[in-house]
């Protein structure tokens, strides 16, 4: 026979880990993003997102006001074919 014994606070914990797992996938599969979350996401600085990305007009971004919007799948695409192309470009 098994016999499984969990107190309370273990219970909690595997539920709040649980509970975290599924927002941080609902974060990372939602549509858009704001300046905030495209800094997480690339893990860069807001300043180095504008001096390196922002100029570019072909980069996937909408202003609206005074507020930036990216799409979340355009902005990996856009990025996959920016390093690669940076990396070619550090081979020749």
């Amino acid at each position: 026979m098994i016999e499984i014994k969990l107190d309370d606070e273990q219970l909690k914990d595997l539920y709040l880990a649980e509970v975290r797992k599924r927002l941080e996938k609902f974060e990372a599969e939602s549509y858009l993003m704001n300046s905030k979350q495209l800094c997480k996401f690339l893990n860069l600085s807001w300043p180095t997102i504008q001096q390196t990305f922002l100029i570019d007009p072909s980069f996937p971004s909408i202003r609206l006001g005074s507020k930036w919007l990216f799409n979340r799948k355009e902005v990996q695409e856009y990025i996959d074919y920016w390093s690669s192309e940076v990396k070619r470009k550090e081979r020749t």
